[in-house]
Protein backbone atom coordinates (compact mmCIF):
# COMPACT_ATOMS: atom_id res chain seq x y z
CA UNK A 1 0.00 0.00 0.00
CA UNK A 2 1.21 3.46 -0.54
CA UNK A 3 1.41 6.09 2.39
CA UNK A 4 0.54 9.34 1.49
CA UNK A 5 0.69 12.38 3.52
CA UNK A 6 -0.97 15.67 2.39
CA UNK A 7 1.67 18.71 2.90
CA UNK A 8 0.08 20.62 5.50
CA UNK A 9 1.85 23.81 4.83
CA UNK A 10 0.40 23.89 0.71
CA UNK A 11 -3.18 23.57 2.59
CA UNK A 12 -2.48 26.67 4.29
CA UNK A 13 -1.56 28.50 1.61
CA UNK A 14 -4.00 27.72 -0.18
CA UNK A 15 -6.59 28.28 2.52
CA UNK A 16 -4.80 31.49 3.13
CA UNK A 17 -5.65 32.49 -0.76
CA UNK A 18 -9.37 31.79 -0.53
CA UNK A 19 -9.76 34.44 2.14
CA UNK A 20 -7.77 37.20 0.53
CA UNK A 21 -9.56 35.70 -3.10
CA UNK A 22 -13.07 36.39 -0.81
CA UNK A 23 -12.08 40.00 0.69
CA UNK A 24 -11.20 41.11 -2.74
CA UNK A 25 -14.16 39.37 -4.77
CA UNK A 26 -16.70 41.30 -2.49
CA UNK A 27 -16.07 44.26 -4.51
CA UNK A 28 -17.56 42.20 -7.55
CA UNK A 29 -20.19 41.03 -5.85
CA UNK A 30 -20.86 43.85 -4.37
CA UNK A 31 -20.23 46.66 -7.22
CA UNK A 32 -20.10 44.25 -10.15
CA UNK A 33 -16.96 43.09 -12.67
CA UNK A 34 -16.81 46.49 -14.29
CA UNK A 35 -18.54 48.49 -11.40
CA UNK A 36 -15.36 47.40 -9.08
CA UNK A 37 -13.45 49.39 -11.60
CA UNK A 38 -15.68 52.21 -11.84
CA UNK A 39 -16.02 53.09 -8.42
CA UNK A 40 -16.76 56.90 -8.81
CA UNK A 41 -20.18 55.86 -10.14
CA UNK A 42 -21.12 54.70 -6.63
CA UNK A 43 -20.05 57.75 -4.88
CA UNK A 44 -18.79 55.92 -1.41
CA UNK A 45 -18.06 57.95 1.74
CA UNK A 46 -14.35 59.08 2.50
CA UNK A 47 -13.57 55.57 4.74
CA UNK A 48 -15.05 53.61 2.28
CA UNK A 49 -12.74 54.46 -0.60
CA UNK A 50 -10.22 54.08 1.89
CA UNK A 51 -10.82 50.74 2.64
CA UNK A 52 -11.59 50.46 -1.56
CA UNK A 53 -8.58 51.42 -1.84
CA UNK A 54 -6.03 49.36 1.12
CA UNK A 55 -8.21 46.18 -0.66
CA UNK A 56 -6.73 47.37 -4.29
CA UNK A 57 -3.37 47.79 -3.20
CA UNK A 58 -2.97 44.62 -0.76
CA UNK A 59 -5.25 42.27 -1.60
CA UNK A 60 -6.76 42.72 -5.48
CA UNK A 61 -4.60 41.00 -7.55
CA UNK A 62 -2.25 39.49 -5.29
CA UNK A 63 -4.54 36.50 -3.92
CA UNK A 64 -5.61 35.08 -7.02
CA UNK A 65 -1.64 34.31 -8.62
CA UNK A 66 -1.22 33.07 -5.16
CA UNK A 67 -3.69 30.27 -5.60
CA UNK A 68 -2.44 30.04 -8.87
CA UNK A 69 1.28 29.33 -7.37
CA UNK A 70 -0.50 26.68 -5.35
CA UNK A 71 -2.21 25.05 -8.64
CA UNK A 72 1.27 24.77 -9.89
CA UNK A 73 2.95 23.58 -7.07
CA UNK A 74 0.22 20.89 -6.46
CA UNK A 75 0.39 20.25 -10.45
CA UNK A 76 3.94 18.44 -9.79
CA UNK A 77 2.70 17.01 -6.66
CA UNK A 78 -0.40 14.75 -8.28
CA UNK A 79 2.03 14.39 -10.85
CA UNK A 80 4.86 12.21 -9.22
CA UNK A 81 1.94 10.22 -7.02
CA UNK A 82 0.82 9.15 -10.70
CA UNK A 83 4.18 8.27 -11.82
CA UNK A 84 5.13 6.27 -8.23
CA UNK A 85 1.63 4.39 -9.38
CA UNK A 86 2.49 3.75 -12.87
CA UNK A 87 -0.18 5.44 -14.23
CA UNK A 88 -0.68 7.89 -17.61
CA UNK A 89 -0.19 11.66 -16.09
CA UNK A 90 -1.13 13.66 -18.94
CA UNK A 91 -4.42 11.15 -19.48
CA UNK A 92 -5.12 11.95 -15.42
CA UNK A 93 -4.48 15.62 -15.88
CA UNK A 94 -6.53 16.02 -18.88
CA UNK A 95 -9.49 14.84 -17.41
CA UNK A 96 -8.97 16.99 -14.19
CA UNK A 97 -8.29 19.92 -16.30
CA UNK A 98 -11.78 19.17 -18.10
CA UNK A 99 -13.47 18.55 -14.87
CA UNK A 100 -12.27 22.77 -13.44
CA UNK A 101 -13.42 23.94 -16.90
CA UNK A 102 -17.04 22.29 -16.28
CA UNK A 103 -17.30 23.31 -12.78
CA UNK A 104 -15.96 27.04 -14.41
CA UNK A 105 -18.55 26.68 -16.62
CA UNK A 106 -21.76 26.18 -14.54
CA UNK A 107 -20.36 28.83 -11.75
CA UNK A 108 -19.96 31.70 -14.37
CA UNK A 109 -22.94 30.62 -16.50
CA UNK A 110 -25.57 29.88 -13.58
CA UNK A 111 -24.09 31.85 -10.35
CA UNK A 112 -21.53 34.89 -10.97
CA UNK A 113 -19.61 36.59 -13.13
CA UNK A 114 -15.83 36.74 -11.21
CA UNK A 115 -15.40 32.47 -11.65
CA UNK A 116 -11.59 31.38 -12.15
CA UNK A 117 -11.75 27.64 -12.44
CA UNK A 118 -12.73 28.04 -16.37
CA UNK A 119 -9.70 30.16 -17.08
CA UNK A 120 -7.71 27.85 -14.39
CA UNK A 121 -9.06 24.62 -16.44
CA UNK A 122 -8.33 26.10 -19.84
CA UNK A 123 -4.64 27.13 -18.56
CA UNK A 124 -4.39 23.74 -17.28
CA UNK A 125 -4.34 22.26 -20.61
CA UNK A 126 -1.85 24.33 -21.40
CA UNK A 127 0.30 23.46 -18.06
CA UNK A 128 0.37 19.77 -20.06
CA UNK A 129 3.26 20.36 -22.07
CA UNK A 130 5.51 21.56 -18.99
CA UNK A 131 4.48 19.23 -16.48
CA UNK A 132 7.19 17.27 -17.87
CA UNK A 133 9.91 18.95 -18.12
CA UNK A 134 13.13 20.09 -16.44
CA UNK A 135 12.96 22.60 -13.91
CA UNK A 136 15.22 24.60 -16.30
CA UNK A 137 13.09 25.08 -19.12
CA UNK A 138 10.17 26.22 -17.13
CA UNK A 139 12.19 28.75 -15.20
CA UNK A 140 13.30 29.96 -18.48
CA UNK A 141 9.59 30.35 -19.63
CA UNK A 142 8.99 31.39 -16.86
CA UNK A 143 11.52 34.42 -17.25
CA UNK A 144 10.24 35.26 -20.89
CA UNK A 145 6.58 35.18 -20.46
CA UNK A 146 7.20 37.27 -17.01
CA UNK A 147 9.16 39.51 -19.36
CA UNK A 148 6.16 39.78 -21.69
CA UNK A 149 3.75 40.70 -19.01
CA UNK A 150 6.24 43.66 -18.06
CA UNK A 151 5.89 44.67 -21.74
CA UNK A 152 2.18 44.73 -21.40
CA UNK A 153 2.02 46.77 -18.14
CA UNK A 154 4.11 49.60 -20.22
CA UNK A 155 1.83 52.16 -21.89
CA UNK A 156 2.50 52.54 -25.37
CA UNK A 157 -0.40 54.89 -26.10
CA UNK A 158 -2.84 57.43 -24.50
CA UNK A 159 -5.18 56.17 -22.17
CA UNK A 160 -8.33 56.85 -24.63
CA UNK A 161 -6.39 54.42 -27.33
CA UNK A 162 -6.46 51.82 -24.51
CA UNK A 163 -10.22 52.70 -23.65
CA UNK A 164 -12.45 49.64 -23.51
CA UNK A 165 -15.76 51.43 -23.51
CA UNK A 166 -17.05 55.03 -23.22
CA UNK A 167 -18.15 57.04 -20.00
CA UNK A 168 -21.61 57.30 -21.52
CA UNK A 169 -21.59 53.63 -22.44
CA UNK A 170 -20.49 52.41 -19.12
CA UNK A 171 -22.49 55.08 -16.67
CA UNK A 172 -25.58 53.18 -18.84
CA UNK A 173 -24.26 49.68 -17.68
CA UNK A 174 -23.50 50.41 -14.12
CA UNK A 175 -27.35 52.35 -13.66
CA UNK A 176 -29.08 49.04 -15.78
CA UNK A 177 -27.01 46.56 -13.36
CA UNK A 178 -27.84 48.39 -10.32
CA UNK A 179 -31.13 48.19 -10.46
CA UNK A 180 -31.38 44.86 -11.81
CA UNK A 181 -28.80 43.21 -9.55
CA UNK A 182 -30.72 45.10 -6.23
CA UNK A 183 -34.03 43.79 -7.33
CA UNK A 184 -34.66 41.27 -10.17
CA UNK A 185 -35.54 37.60 -10.19
CA UNK A 186 -32.46 35.11 -10.74
CA UNK A 187 -33.56 34.86 -14.15
CA UNK A 188 -32.99 38.70 -14.49
CA UNK A 189 -29.81 38.96 -13.28
CA UNK A 190 -28.55 35.40 -15.04
CA UNK A 191 -29.87 37.27 -18.39
CA UNK A 192 -27.92 40.95 -17.58
CA UNK A 193 -24.78 38.78 -16.61
CA UNK A 194 -25.04 36.37 -19.40
CA UNK A 195 -25.97 39.02 -22.16
CA UNK A 196 -25.12 42.63 -21.40
CA UNK A 197 -21.76 44.03 -20.91
CA UNK A 198 -20.39 47.79 -22.02
CA UNK A 199 -17.60 46.54 -24.17
CA UNK A 200 -16.52 48.54 -27.34
CA UNK A 201 -14.46 46.59 -28.82
CA UNK A 202 -14.02 45.11 -32.29
CA UNK A 203 -13.24 41.49 -32.74
CA UNK A 204 -9.79 42.03 -33.61
CA UNK A 205 -9.13 43.53 -30.87
CA UNK A 206 -11.41 40.93 -28.60
CA UNK A 207 -8.84 38.20 -30.59
CA UNK A 208 -5.73 39.89 -29.44
CA UNK A 209 -7.09 40.16 -25.35
CA UNK A 210 -7.40 36.37 -25.90
CA UNK A 211 -4.50 35.53 -26.93
CA UNK A 212 -2.46 37.58 -24.56
CA UNK A 213 -4.52 36.32 -21.56
CA UNK A 214 -2.20 33.46 -21.35
CA UNK A 215 0.48 36.09 -21.12
CA UNK A 216 -0.83 37.35 -17.75
CA UNK A 217 -1.52 34.39 -15.66
CA UNK A 218 1.07 31.79 -17.26
CA UNK A 219 4.26 33.11 -15.36
CA UNK A 220 2.83 32.41 -11.97
CA UNK A 221 1.31 28.96 -12.72
CA UNK A 222 5.27 28.06 -14.47
CA UNK A 223 6.57 29.07 -10.73
CA UNK A 224 4.48 27.54 -8.96
CA UNK A 225 5.54 24.45 -11.20
CA UNK A 226 9.20 25.43 -10.81
CA UNK A 227 8.87 25.30 -7.00
CA UNK A 228 7.27 22.14 -6.61
CA UNK A 229 9.94 20.70 -8.85
CA UNK A 230 12.95 21.87 -6.64
CA UNK A 231 10.80 21.62 -3.42
CA UNK A 232 10.54 25.15 -1.96
CA UNK A 233 8.04 24.41 0.05
CA UNK A 234 9.09 20.98 1.30
CA UNK A 235 11.56 21.76 4.11
CA UNK A 236 10.67 24.49 5.80
CA UNK A 237 12.57 24.96 8.66
CA UNK A 238 15.72 24.24 6.36
CA UNK A 239 14.33 27.04 4.24
CA UNK A 240 13.33 29.60 7.43
CA UNK A 241 15.96 31.95 6.68
CA UNK A 242 15.63 31.93 2.69
CA UNK A 243 11.95 32.51 3.32
CA UNK A 244 12.91 35.62 5.36
CA UNK A 245 15.24 37.12 2.89
CA UNK A 246 12.91 36.58 0.00
CA UNK A 247 9.22 38.49 1.59
CA UNK A 248 11.69 41.09 2.97
CA UNK A 249 12.40 42.40 -0.05
CA UNK A 250 9.09 41.28 -2.88
CA UNK A 251 6.72 42.53 0.11
CA UNK A 252 8.14 46.64 -0.42
CA UNK A 253 8.77 45.59 -4.30
CA UNK A 254 5.23 44.36 -4.84
CA UNK A 255 3.83 47.28 -2.91
CA UNK A 256 5.89 49.73 -4.70
CA UNK A 257 4.71 49.14 -7.99
CA UNK A 258 1.08 48.57 -7.13
CA UNK A 259 1.57 52.16 -6.00
CA UNK A 260 2.96 53.41 -8.94
CA UNK A 261 -0.43 53.94 -11.23
CA UNK A 262 -1.71 56.12 -8.10
CA UNK A 263 1.13 59.03 -9.34
CA UNK A 264 1.99 58.04 -12.94
CA UNK A 265 -0.68 57.90 -15.80
CA UNK A 266 2.15 56.72 -17.94
CA UNK A 267 3.84 53.67 -15.77
CA UNK A 268 1.20 51.14 -15.35
CA UNK A 269 2.58 48.14 -13.27
CA UNK A 270 -0.17 46.90 -11.32
CA UNK A 271 0.01 43.40 -12.93
CA UNK A 272 3.75 42.68 -12.49
CA UNK A 273 3.49 43.98 -8.63
CA UNK A 274 0.54 41.84 -8.06
CA UNK A 275 2.56 38.76 -8.62
CA UNK A 276 5.54 40.08 -7.02
CA UNK A 277 3.67 40.99 -4.11
CA UNK A 278 1.90 37.42 -4.20
CA UNK A 279 5.31 35.73 -4.02
CA UNK A 280 6.13 37.84 -1.29
CA UNK A 281 3.35 36.71 1.00
CA UNK A 282 3.76 32.94 -0.10
CA UNK A 283 7.22 33.48 1.56
CA UNK A 284 6.06 35.61 4.42
CA UNK A 285 3.48 32.91 5.27
CA UNK A 286 5.92 30.06 4.84
CA UNK A 287 8.25 31.46 7.32
CA UNK A 288 5.34 32.19 9.85
CA UNK A 289 4.32 28.84 9.56
CA UNK A 290 7.92 27.25 10.61
CA UNK A 291 7.89 29.60 13.63
CA UNK A 292 4.08 29.05 14.75
CA UNK A 293 3.44 26.43 13.00
CA UNK A 294 0.41 24.43 15.57
CA UNK A 295 -1.13 28.02 15.34
CA UNK A 296 -5.24 27.95 15.48
CA UNK A 297 -5.04 30.59 12.73
CA UNK A 298 -2.51 28.12 10.34
CA UNK A 299 -5.07 25.53 11.47
CA UNK A 300 -7.90 27.19 10.52
CA UNK A 301 -5.99 28.04 7.03
CA UNK A 302 -5.48 24.38 6.80
CA UNK A 303 -9.49 23.35 7.23
CA UNK A 304 -10.02 25.52 4.99
CA UNK A 305 -7.44 24.77 1.81
CA UNK A 306 -8.62 21.04 1.97
CA UNK A 307 -11.86 22.11 0.89
CA UNK A 308 -10.71 24.86 -1.53
CA UNK A 309 -13.05 23.35 -4.75
CA UNK A 310 -16.11 23.00 -2.05
CA UNK A 311 -15.63 26.41 -0.13
CA UNK A 312 -14.42 28.88 -3.40
CA UNK A 313 -18.28 27.85 -4.96
CA UNK A 314 -19.93 28.27 -1.18
CA UNK A 315 -18.39 31.89 -1.06
CA UNK A 316 -20.22 32.52 -4.66
CA UNK A 317 -23.56 30.98 -2.90
CA UNK A 318 -23.53 32.54 0.26
CA UNK A 319 -22.85 35.91 -0.95
CA UNK A 320 -24.73 36.02 -4.66
CA UNK A 321 -27.70 35.60 -1.84
CA UNK A 322 -26.46 38.61 0.36
CA UNK A 323 -25.91 41.11 -2.27
CA UNK A 324 -28.47 40.09 -5.29
CA UNK A 325 -32.00 41.11 -5.55
CA UNK A 326 -33.53 37.04 -5.51
CA UNK A 327 -31.95 37.00 -1.75
CA UNK A 328 -31.70 40.34 0.72
CA UNK A 329 -30.55 42.56 -1.85
CA UNK A 330 -27.71 44.42 -0.53
CA UNK A 331 -25.74 45.13 -4.18
CA UNK A 332 -23.90 48.24 -3.99
CA UNK A 333 -26.14 49.37 -0.37
CA UNK A 334 -23.54 47.48 2.28
CA UNK A 335 -19.88 49.76 1.57
CA UNK A 336 -17.07 48.80 1.51
CA UNK A 337 -15.44 48.70 5.46
CA UNK A 338 -19.18 46.74 6.18
CA UNK A 339 -18.28 44.01 3.11
CA UNK A 340 -14.82 43.22 4.66
CA UNK A 341 -16.51 42.44 8.31
CA UNK A 342 -18.83 40.72 6.26
CA UNK A 343 -16.36 38.87 4.22
CA UNK A 344 -14.04 38.14 7.49
CA UNK A 345 -17.76 36.30 9.00
CA UNK A 346 -18.12 33.91 6.44
CA UNK A 347 -15.05 32.84 6.34
CA UNK A 348 -14.51 32.04 10.04
CA UNK A 349 -17.71 30.24 9.65
CA UNK A 350 -16.37 28.66 6.43
CA UNK A 351 -13.54 27.48 9.02
CA UNK A 352 -16.08 25.94 11.32
CA UNK A 353 -17.79 23.69 9.13
CA UNK A 354 -14.87 23.08 7.25
CA UNK A 355 -13.31 21.43 10.82
CA UNK A 356 -16.54 19.69 11.22
CA UNK A 357 -16.82 18.39 7.89
CA UNK A 358 -13.28 16.99 7.56
CA UNK A 359 -13.79 15.24 11.11
CA UNK A 360 -16.53 13.41 9.04
CA UNK A 361 -15.14 12.74 5.84
CA UNK A 362 -12.08 12.64 3.48
CA UNK A 363 -12.66 14.61 1.15
CA UNK A 364 -15.01 17.82 0.14
CA UNK A 365 -18.10 16.92 -1.86
CA UNK A 366 -16.86 18.68 -5.14
CA UNK A 367 -13.22 17.29 -4.63
CA UNK A 368 -14.39 14.00 -4.35
CA UNK A 369 -16.75 14.28 -7.63
CA UNK A 370 -13.27 15.46 -8.94
CA UNK A 371 -11.34 12.73 -8.26
CA UNK A 372 -14.17 9.95 -9.13
CA UNK A 373 -13.75 11.69 -12.70
CA UNK A 374 -9.86 11.70 -12.64
CA UNK A 375 -9.50 8.28 -11.57
CA UNK A 376 -12.76 6.48 -13.04
CA UNK A 377 -13.28 5.44 -9.48
CA UNK A 378 -15.84 5.61 -6.95
CA UNK A 379 -13.00 5.24 -4.32
CA UNK A 380 -11.31 8.13 -5.93
CA UNK A 381 -8.02 7.30 -5.85
CA UNK A 382 -5.95 4.86 -8.73
CA UNK A 383 -4.55 1.79 -7.15
CA UNK A 384 -1.45 1.79 -5.45
CA UNK A 385 2.15 0.57 -5.55
CA UNK A 386 4.90 0.54 -2.84
CA UNK A 387 6.15 3.73 -2.45
CA UNK A 388 5.71 6.72 -0.33
CA UNK A 389 5.25 10.43 -1.65
CA UNK A 390 4.38 13.44 0.38
CA UNK A 391 1.32 14.99 -1.94
CA UNK A 392 -1.46 17.80 -1.59
CA UNK A 393 -3.84 17.50 -5.06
Amino acid sequence: MVRTQRISLIDAIRGFSLFGILLANLLIFQYGIFGKDEIAFFNLSSMDMLGYHATHLLIEGSFMPIFAFVFGYSLVLMTNKLEDRGLPVKRYLFRRFLMLIAFGYLHSYYLWEGDILLSYGLIGLFLLFFVKRKAKTIFIWFVILFGLLLLMNIPWGSEEEYALYSDTTINHYLEETLTIYQTGTYQEIQHHRNNEDPLEIGEIEALLILLLTPVVFLPIFLLGIYAGKKEWLHQTEKNKNKYKQVFFWLIPIGLLLKLIPYFSETIALSDVGGNILAIGYIFLFAYLYTVCQKSVIVYAFEQVGKLSLTNYILQTVICTFIFYGYGIGLFARLGVWFAIFLGVAIYILQVFCSKWYMDRFTQGPLERLMKLVVYLSFKSKPNPKTKTKDVAV
